[in-house]
């Protein structure tokens, strides 16, 4: 049975289809529950963590990168799993390429961390990388 398309915008309508979606996927998805604990976890972290705005808000987005990527892969998966049951190269690459984006998600989150940790605990004076900061937002 189709469904009819409503030509009109909702956008409780799209908020709710999201909220729904992202439930779905961390009920199902042991890596969500995993990704969520992480940004649980840092989030504390970054309560309590004497750091400026800046480096606390970068902290905190770079949490966001695994869970948006996990989500990423999820539908990946469901879309592949949708299509075909059997085994196919190309399935498996595409499942495999949604793998990858969850892995250089927190691959990136791991680095912006160290990178912060580094620059409050060892220095802002970073001879390798030459960055503007007249402003002072990267201060601690």
């Amino acid at each position: 049975m189709k469904r009819e398309k409503s030509r009109r915008f909702s956008l409780w309508r799209n908020l709710t289809h999201s909220i729904h979606g992202i439930i779905e996927v961390t009920r199902n998805e042991t890596p969500m529950k995993a990704d969520i604990l992480l940004l649980i976890a840092g989030s504390a972290i970054l309560i309590v963590w004497d750091i400026s705005f800046t480096r606390r808000a970068v902290l905190f987005v770079s949490l966001l990168l695994p869970i948006f990527a996990e989500l990423i892969n999820s539908a990946i998966e469901r879309v592949v799993d949708l299509v075909t049951e059997d085994y196919h190269d190309l399935a498996k690459t595409a499942k495999d390429a949604g793998s990858a984006v969850v892995f250089v998600a927190l691959v990136i989150t791991s680095l912006v961390w160290a990178i912060v940790f580094w620059l409050v605990y060892f220095g802002d004076s970073v001879t390798a990388v030459s960055v503007s900061d007249s402003a002072g937002l990267w201060r601690a």
